[in-house]
């Protein structure tokens, strides 16, 4: 898998067969298997963020259920000073450990296993991939860790479920700035009778 953020970065798996072209740097990240590199949430992310960087001076970051880390990791390779990535799965800090190690960005990014209720700093930027349940149950607490005039992107639901989600955040006072969409292909129609992932960039 390889996928491009900007002209100069390039990331794609340890073991994929790719080279670097003419001025891009490219960082292999080994992922977790929720939402991996290359599945339509975790790309919906890193295009909402990498937006979110050219529009703003993003100085922290907050990646909430971080896996292996490659949101965080793509805010220290987007010039972030300071990200944090915060999972409850011992597996996904140690992944995420590994691959800031490998990648030398271990300055940049701090890691903390447990629910998102230890933090007490507020950040810039708030990244969440997390599945449609979960986006509802944790709503407040983004709201609460997002710094004032700061953003939140959220991925990880369908287009079917996106509307209670938007509305939550609207009905709060943020400002939807750029919905996106990416199809993922399936054999079968899916329960949720959709092919469509959604994410949404948020400020206040």
């Amino acid at each position: 898998m390889y996928l491009r953020l900007t002209p100069q970065i390039g990331i794609c798996s340890p073991w994929h067969p790719c080279w670097p072209r003419s001025g891009e740097k490219l960082w292999r990240i080994s992922y977790s298997r929720t939402f991996p590199i290359n599945h339509p949430s975790t790309r919906l992310c890193l295009d909402l963020l990498t937006l979110a960087c050219q529009e703003n001076s993003v100085t922290s970051l907050l990646d909430i259920g971080c896996g292996s880390g490659i949101l965080a990791l793509a805010g220290a390779m987007l010039g972030i000073p300071f990200s944090v990535g915060c999972d409850i799965l011992p597996a996904a800090i140690q992944t995420s450990q590994e691959n800031a190690r490998r990648l030398d960005l271990t300055g940049q990014v701090a890691w903390v296993q447990g629910s998102t209720e230890v933090l007490g700093s507020s950040f810039d930027l708030v990244v969440a991939n997390l599945p449609f349940q979960i986006q509802l149950a944790k709503s407040e607490e983004l709201v609460r860790l997002s710094k004032q005039k700061g953003g939140i992107i959220l991925s990880g639901f369908k287009d079917t479920q996106e509307n209670e989600i938007i509305q939550r955040y609207l009905s709060c006072g943020w400002r939807l700035r750029r919905r996106i969409t990416k199809d993922l292909w399936e054999m079968e129609l899916p329960a949720d009778k959709s092919f469509t992932w959604t994410g949404a960039l948020f400020y206040y």
